[in-house]
């Protein structure tokens, strides 16, 4: 039985999810309708594009270009700070709604998903009228648009829901690829960025079906080991399974998707101080101690690794979970580009000990209680009276 994956993907949904959010609290005015961004602090002049309106496209706005920039294009234009909130409660919204059709769905960003359909024609029809119900029942649902694209595998379902935005289905089978895909410029190809399209098109390989069809020796002689697998996926081949990462019985994790890839590695350890603080307070509001640290990466080549460290003595506090993933971190990490991180507690204790050597100091675990009083604070006030200074944006001059 050949395999039906659908890849879904929300249209502009920084943008959307913010209109959409308004909308529903009183805002008469569609950001979608109106040249409109949303964006950092326009205090600080490094604050950047993140999304932008169709109307801001028109005017020639592009992301990731400076705030400063965009309103010289237009100075009437409507900047919005990012909401991040927003965003995960229309991501999870879309989320369990797909649940209904499988189980088998992985989340690829916080607005992407890979659902693997195979075998439920007999529950739900046609795989391409199936797509077009989602697509509008979502739109009246949510009052978003989403693409739909659907292939054999989730890298032509991938390309597919690229082919044309917005609100549209499309379909990239194996039968499909050398008329839909092999005409298009090679930079398309998902996974090829700009540094490695310059070195295809000075080797004279300007389309995706000019990779298919070249070389290997040649593309190894450029791009090494990863010359075959760019071959590989010009001709559409992915083997790779849609699987939503699940934690182990008797565990607490947390992960985190992002919108981008993510290669610089302090953007990494950002997100893992976040998840470290998220996992050690459902740690500490459970009562346990754990044994051992996980992390997860997840590449943008839909791969998930992990690395995990067994301790002597069980742990409870964000800051010793933190410092285990950092270490992690540097000893597991490819250096390949991360789409989600995570972090796994397992190996629970109750009571706290600390196995001690001849040659330990003895002293005073301390910090036990100055993390107990935090919680305490933060499920009084809210969990935003106290933040990692690291996880506040810096302001120009401070």
């Amino acid at each position: 039985m050949d395999r039906i994956i659908f890849h879904i993907d929300v249209n502009n949904a920084f943008l959307s999810w913010t209109a959409v959010d308004r909308l529903k609290h009183g805002e008469t005015l569609d950001l979608r309708t109106i040249p409109s961004v949303i964006g950092g602090d326009e205090a600080t002049r490094n604050g950047i594009v993140i999304a932008k309106s169709t109307p801001a496209k028109k005017l020639g706005i592009v992301t990731p270009e400076t705030l400063y920039s965009a309103r010289r294009k237009c100075p009437g234009l409507v900047v919005v700070r990012p909401t991040h909130e927003v965003y995960k409660k229309y991501s999870n919204d879309l989320y369990e709604y797909l649940c209904n059709f499988t189980p088998n769905i992985e989340r690829f960003s916080i607005d992407e998903c890979f659902l693997d359909m195979t075998g439920t024609k007999n529950l739900f029809g046609d795989p391409i009228e199936l797509a077009y119900k989602i697509k509008e029942e979502v739109k009246d649902k949510f009052g978003f648009t989403v693409n739909i694209g659907i292939a054999n595998n989730k890298l032509c379902a991938k390309m597919a829901s690229d082919f044309e935005k917005p609100d549209k289905v499309h379909t990239l089978f194996d039968n499909e690829i050398k008329e839909k895909m092999w005409l298009l410029p090679i930079e398309e190809l998902f996974m090829v960025g700009k540094k490695s399209s310059a070195i295809l098109r000075n080797i004279n390989i300007n389309t995706i079906g000019d990779l298919a069809n070249a070389d290997q020796a040649i593309q190894e002689r450029y791009f090494k080991n990863s010359g075959s697998l760019l071959i590989t996926r010009a001709n559409g081949i992915d083997d790779s399974e849609v699987e939503e990462y699940v934690a182990k019985n008797q565990s607490i994790s947390n992960e985190i998707t992002s919108a981008y890839d993510l290669t610089n590695k302090n953007e990494i350890i950002k997100l893992f101080l976040q998840l470290s603080n998220q996992v050690g307070t459902r740690l500490r509001k459970e009562g346990f101690h754990a044994r051992v640290v996980t992390i997860i990466l997840k590449n943008s080549s839909f791969q998930t690794y992990s690395h995990q460290q067994k301790l002597v003595n069980p742990i409870d506090t964000n800051e010793e979970i933190y410092k285990i993933a950092k270490d992690l971190l540097e000893k597991g990490w490819k250096n390949d580009p991360i789409r989600l991180v995570g972090i796994r507690l397992s190996n629970f204790s109750v009571e706290n000990y600390k196995q001690m050597s001849l040659f330990d100091e003895v002293k005073p675990i301390s910090n036990e209680n100055i993390q107990k009083a935090m919680d305490n604070l933060k499920e009084k006030y809210g969990s935003n009276i106290i933040i990692n200074a690291s996880l506040l944006e810096k302001k120009e001059g401070k």
